[in-house]
């Protein structure tokens, strides 16, 4: 009998190690820390793998994942001039070390997740609305860069407090309510319109400017080609008055030498003046006076053509 009681006290024993044992050991999955509490004070942080825990005493108060974790955020905010902006945001964010400090941090700022993620969101809608309040409904479109710029600065050092590591944030959509989509989609197209109209206008100006240049130049060029022409045709006439009277004067010296009168060569000058109006002339009839007396004055006006004036 006593052997039994001894022998059922030894496996007793033995169940209480073998319990105790398994009760110590403890697995942390990949990609997370244990967070350790001794009668409830933070003790230490239990990395992945097998661990072991003093039995009875230390308990994981906690598991906290270190890896990349994505929340979607959708608010809405008011620009300057009093429009609603809809935002729908993507932040990446991480613990940003696996130190006990940083651990410690994650595992005790806030009293649950769900507390975390509301702080979390608030600091990104405030930090979106306080750049998006001093910018107008038309800017706001082309600052996406800028809003993310400004949240991300913003968020790098509230979630550094908080043991997190912002990775990536990112505006997904930007929307205006539809009366404003509307009434934008109506400033651009007047906006668009005023331009072409300028356009217009520039390329009509450009066009009449270069017609009146170039009828300038047509004009300019024409009185120049016939300035050109009347002084050409005044040297002409001043060349062939000049050898007309050269002629003239060397026929009636010719005339002198040898003894007749000069007289012949303006009878000759006349008579060919006749011949030749009847010849050129468009009529059919000419006219000439046969009074004697005539003839002879008009004779002798000629005479006094051909004679040269001795100094």
């Amino acid at each position: 009998m006593t052997q039994f009681i001894n022998t059922l006290v030894v496996v007793a024993l033995i169940a209480f190690v073998v319990i105790v044992l398994i009760s110590s050991l403890r697995v942390v999955n990949q990609a997370t820390v244990a967070v350790v509490t001794l009668f409830g004070k933070y003790r230490r942080v239990l990395h992945p793998g097998l661990n072991m825990l003093i039995p009875f005493f230390e308990r994981i108060n906690r598991t906290v994942p270190v890896q990349n974790r994505t929340e979607q955020l959708q608010f809405n905010t008011i620009t300057s001039d009093q429009a609603i902006v809809h935002f729908t945001a993507t932040i990446i964010f991480t613990v940003s070390d696996q130190e006990s400090e940083t651990v410690k941090l994650v595992a005790f700022k806030f009293i649950n997740e769900t507390s975390f993620n509301i702080a979390m969101r608030s600091a990104v809608e405030a930090s979106v609305r306080e750049f998006v309040a001093t910018r107008k409904q038309s800017e706001v479109l082309g600052l996406r860069t800028e809003i993310v710029n400004h949240a991300k600065t913003t968020l790098d050092e509230q979630l550094s407090s908080w043991g997190y590591t912002v990775i990536d944030l990112q505006i997904t959509e930007l929307s205006f309510d539809k009366e404003v989509t509307d009434s934008m989609a109506r400033i651009v197209a007047a906006t668009n319109q005023k331009i072409a109209a300028e356009a217009e206008g520039q390329a009509l100006l450009i066009t009449r400017t270069k017609a009146a240049e170039a009828e300038g130049a047509a004009i300019r060029i024409s009185a120049e080609n016939e300035a050109t022409a009347a002084r050409l045709r005044g040297e002409g006439l001043a060349m062939f008055r000049k050898a007309l009277a050269e002629g003239m004067g060397e026929s009636a010296e010719l005339l002198g030498k040898h003894g007749l009168d000069p007289a012949i060569l303006a009878f000759s000058m006349w008579t060919e003046m006749i011949r030749d109006a009847a010849r050129e002339g468009a009529g059919n009839t000419i006219f000439i006076d046969g009074n004697l007396s005539t003839v002879e004055e008009s004779m002798r006006r000629l005479q006094a053509m051909t004679v040269a004036k001795k100094p």
